[in-house]
């Protein structure tokens, strides 16, 4: 097998994931910047039913699901995205319509089926269901989602 560059994956092993039982890593924390925090907490806390700890202060930590990340090219570094998965994208969006709720139309990327719903502090939040492969969760797990990718325009 040719030699490749430090923690570069030979390109027959590309889709793949890899083995959780290494990383250093265990976990992450994502921070929401708003500027109607109380009520963005209400949200997370009350509407998305995430878990949580009170920190001290009512200052809330939630907990989320196993996460993923990717680095991205771009002209400009330190700039990061927090989306959120789901399971069903459509369920999602009915769910969130029940609690009044908006949510963006669903499009169809590469990568999977995307909306955004709008926090109270007026940022928004990707959601999206996942259509690319995903890599195992601590514990040997394999992550949800459907691994497969669609044509854009395709529903």
């Amino acid at each position: 097998m040719a030699a490749t560059r430090a923690g570069a994956r030979p390109a027959g092993d590309r889709g793949r994931a890899t083995s959780a039982g290494d990383a250093i890593i265990t976990g992450a924390h994502s921070i929401i910047y708003s500027r109607r925090p109380e009520a963005d907490r209400r949200f997370l806390k009350s509407v998305l039913r995430l878990p949580h700890v009170d920190a001290g202060e009512g200052w809330l930590i939630f907990g989320l699901p196993p996460a993923e990340v990717a680095v991205h090219p771009s002209r400009r570094s330190g700039v990061h995205e927090l989306y959120l998965l789901c399971d069903d994208v459509d369920a999602f969006v009915a769910a969130m319509r029940k609690k009044r709720v908006r949510c963006r139309p669903v499009s169809m990327q590469s990568w999977g089926r995307l909306t955004h719903v709008r926090l109270p502090g007026g940022g928004e939040l990707g959601v999206y269901e996942p259509r690319h492969a995903r890599p195992a969760v601590r514990g040997g797990r394999k992550a949800a989602g459907r691994g497969r990718r669609l044509k854009r325009g395709t529903a």
